[in-house]
C-alpha cells in the first residue's frame, strides 16, 4: 500500500496523475503537469482556431498512435508521414518558445516582488555632508527603513582616500544604503576624531547608531578595495541583498525546476 502510494506521489510530481474509483474520476495536477497543461491547451487553441482541415486531420491522426494506413496506397502514406514530420517539427518548435516565455515571466514576476519588498529612498552615490547640521539630518530624518553609512575622515590621513573610493562603487552597489562622508574637521566634534581614530565607519538606522568602526583602515590590508569593504560590512550584517539584475532574454540562466 505504501508502495502505490508513493508512485502516485511522483507522478503527481512529474506530470498528471488520473485517479478513477467507483464515485471519482478526478486529476491531479503537479508542477509540470499544469506547464504541460498550459502548451496542450495553447496548442490546441491554436490549432482549432487557426490550422486548415488538412492540418487538423494529420493532428489528429499523430494522435492517434493505433491509427493504420491502407495498405494499398503506399505512396499516401508516405506524403503523409513526411507532412507529419514537419508538423512535429512545428509543434516542438513551438513549445520550446513557449518554454522560453515562461522563464521570461519567471523573471519578471520574481524582479516585480522584489521591487515591492525593496520599498524605500533610493541613492545610488557617495553623499559629501558640509557640516554637522547636514550630518544629523542625514542620520535622523532618513526613511526609518534605510541604513546609513557616515564616513568620517580627513584629508592626508592613511586609509581615508582608499576608503572613500570604496564606498563610491559600493554605493553604486548598493543603492537603497545611504552612504556619507564628512571630513572631521566639518561634524563640529573635531577634538573626538583624531587623526588616531581616522578612518572611522558610522552606522545607523531608524536614527539608532547601529555600529561604530574607528580606525576602520586595520581591518584591511594595506591596499583595500571594494569588495574587502563589502565583505566586511557583510560580516556584521549591515548590507542588504543585491539589487537583482536587469531581465535579460531568458537564455543565459538554465531552467530550475
Amino acid at each position: 500500500m505504501e508502495e502505490n502510494a508513493n508512485t502516485s506521489l511522483e507522478e503527481d510530481f512529474e506530470g498528471q496523475a488520473t485517479h478513477t474509483g467507483k464515485e471519482t474520476n478526478w486529476v491531479v495536477w503537479g508542477p509540470k503537469g499544469v506547464i504541460n497543461d498550459w502548451r496542450k491547451f495553447k496548442l490546441e487553441s491554436e490549432d482549432a482556431d487557426s490550422l486548415p482541415l488538412s492540418k487538423k486531420e494529420m493532428l489528429r491522426q499523430m494522435s492517434s498512435p493505433h491509427r493504420s494506413f491502407s495498405r494499398d496506397d503506399k505512396d499516401t502514406r508516405e506524403r503523409f508521414c513526411r507532412k507529419m514530420s514537419v508538423q512535429e517539427y512545428e509543434l516542438i518548435h513551438a513549445a520550446q518558445e513557449d518554454e522560453s516565455c515562461l522563464q521570461q515571466y519567471r523573471k519578471r514576476c520574481m524582479q516585480d516582488m522584489h521591487q515591492r519588498l525593496s520599498f524605500g529612498p533610493k541613492f545610488g552615490f557617495l553623499c559629501e555632508l558640509q557640516n554637522g547640521e547636514q550630518f544629523l539630518e542625514a542620520v535622523e530624518k532618513e526613511h526609518k527603513t534605510t541604513t546609513v553609512i557616515v564616513h568620517i575622515y580627513e584629508d592626508g590621513v592613511k586609509g581615508c582616500e582608499a576608503l572613500n573610493s570604496s564606498l563610491t562603487c559600493l554605493a553604486a552597489e548598493y543603492p537603497t544604503v545611504k552612504f556619507c562622508k564628512i571630513k572631521a574637521s566639518s561634524t563640529g566634534a573635531g577634538d573626538r576624531f583624531s587623526s588616531e581614530v581616522l578612518p572611522s565607519l558610522l552606522v545607523y538606522k531608524a536614527g539608532e547608531l547601529l555600529s561604530n568602526f574607528i580606525s576602520v583602515s586595520e581591518q584591511f590590508n594595506e591596499e583595500f578595495f571594494a569588495v574587502d569593504v563589502e565583505a566586511f560590512l557583510n560580516e556584521y550584517g549591515l548590507l542588504p541583498e543585491r539589487e537583482l539584475p536587469a531581465l535579460g532574454n531568458g537564455t543565459d540562466e538554465p531552467d530550475v525546476e
